[in-house]
């Protein structure tokens, strides 16, 4: 490779003194600096895998590497890959979307079989083919996890739910939006070992009634994000208990909810003082008269007060907006 490339050889620089090394990278990883990283091994500045792994290698450079390009990496050579494999082993946070729109079946399963310390796992990338019998081991040696993302992991069963309630009592952020196999008792399962909770995302599971969602804030009343969107059987009644179970709550999601009417959006102003935003578009029983009370307070809304509405309306009728004298 020629030294008058101008993006060449300063993309990462490598400085190793006795106990101390460092990784400083600018800008995003290119394979350029991955290629940098191999050919860092010379006759003259000796050979980068003679450096400490579990102290140096592993929580001080690695970590600065795309996860795509670490799986490149094993193909050097054998210490590469037990380097790498080293690294899988000791990894606090997977996220499959860093490695590509889809990942493999039986490369899920590898990355991970020797994992026993993960705190953060989000599969949305393994909707496809993603089951209990991938998703369950994992679960079951990683008790440290407090945040899991499941978004649209359709084929996995409520043993699925059952599982991270079991095994996860420290989880504080769960999402499984769009999961129908989520049903009450899953629901009550995890409630009832997982009361760290602090922000839950239910959209579209539509199993779910007021009583599962009403158990549920019962028990995890540290809730401060909670989505129930797109659930035509949630009403005023899990909306209610929500408001006067959590009086932390921060964001709520009723989008679609078509159940919910006034009454429970004034308890929710009444019992949730630090609430920032309400979603409640599509939800057709909640007028401006109850909403007045929180766009007083500053609460962010996805819904435009009427008169606002109205220009809009009309402007997509007429083609400008009139100008109307507000202070009269």
């Amino acid at each position: 490779m020629s030294p008058s490339l101008s993006l060449s050889f300063w993309l990462f620089l490598l400085e190793a003194s006795g106990s101390r090394c460092e990784l400083i990278l600018p800008g995003s990883c290119s394979s350029l600096a991955l290629w940098c990283l191999m050919m860092s091994v010379t006759p003259t500045r000796g050979c980068l895998l003679d450096l400490p792994w579990e102290d140096i290698l592993v929580p001080h450079i690695l970590c600065h590497l795309p996860l795509q390009q670490l799986l490149s990496l094993q193909r050097v050579s054998k210490s590469f890959q037990s380097l790498i494999q080293l690294y899988l082993a000791n990894m606090r946070c997977f996220d499959s979307s860093q490695i590509g729109p889809a990942i493999p079946r039986a490369a899920f399963v590898n990355l991970l079989k020797d994992n026993e310390v993960l705190q953060q796992l989000a599969l949305q990338n393994c909707s496809d083919w993603l089951t209990d019998q991938e998703l369950l081991p994992v679960i079951g040696q990683n008790h440290h996890l407090h945040q899991i993302q499941l978004k649209g992991c359709a084929q996995l069963s409520r043993h699925a739910l059952v599982a991270i309630s079991l095994s996860c009592p420290n989880l504080r952020q769960l999402s499984l939006a769009h999961c129908e196999w989520v049903d009450s008792l899953s629901l009550r399962s995890l409630a009832d070992h997982c009361k760290a909770l602090e922000a839950v995302d239910l959209t579209a599971c539509r199993q779910l009634k007021d009583e599962a969602i009403c158990y549920l804030v019962q028990k995890c009343g540290r809730l401060k994000s909670l989505s129930l969107a797109v659930n035509a059987n949630v009403g005023d009644v899990a909306v209610e208990e929500t408001a006067k179970c959590c009086p932390e709550l921060e964001h709520l999601d009723l989008t679609g909810c078509l159940r919910v009417k006034n009454d429970s959006i004034r308890v929710l102003a009444e019992y949730c003082p630090k609430l920032r935003s309400l979603k409640v578009k599509h939800c057709h029983n909640v007028a401006e008269s109850s909403l007045s009370i929180l766009r007083s307070r500053g609460v962010e809304l996805d819904v435009e007060p009427p008169l606002q509405r109205a220009l809009v309306l009309l402007q997509d009728v007429v083609g400008f907006a009139p100008f109307i004298n507000l202070q009269i």
